[in-house]
């Protein structure tokens, strides 16, 4: 009976504890022609944060004919205690990383496993 009222406690504990969630907003490409959105929400805490969450990439390009091109995957970042940024951008077929140091902004590149090096550009908030 012990043991289940400690399960109980433990569970209301990490239950009240607050989940951090940062709203990501920013472009990729050469003209900045590919809109990046994602909601991240904080996985683990310490001296290194580490977050995922949906990501949505809208081409919002001159070549858009039939409307914006809209691919989703998934977003992880992990920003240290020195500002220092990690992300990984995933969508199907695709995996492309980025680091570097970070402000309140990332202003720099990404390296994707089937394309070239492309310029990127992440607010945090």
């Amino acid at each position: 009976m012990k043991a289940f009222g400690l399960a109980v406690m433990l569970g209301v504990v990490a239950a009240s504890a607050p989940v951090r969630a940062l709203e990501v907003i920013g472009s990729s490409g050469f003209l900045g022609e590919w809109e990046v959105s994602a909601t991240v929400t904080e996985t683990a805490s310490g001296r290194t944060k580490d977050y995922r969450g949906p990501l949505v990439m809208k081409h919002i390009g001159l070549c858009t004919q039939d409307g914006p091109v809209e691919k989703k995957g998934e977003m992880r970042l992990q920003i240290s205690a020195s500002s220092q940024l990690n992300a990984t951008l995933s969508i199907p077929g695709t995996e492309c990383t980025a680091s570097g140091p970070m402000s309140d902004s990332y202003n720099g590149t990404m390296t994707c496993s089937d394309r070239q090096v492309i310029p990127l550009r992440l607010r945090v908030r």
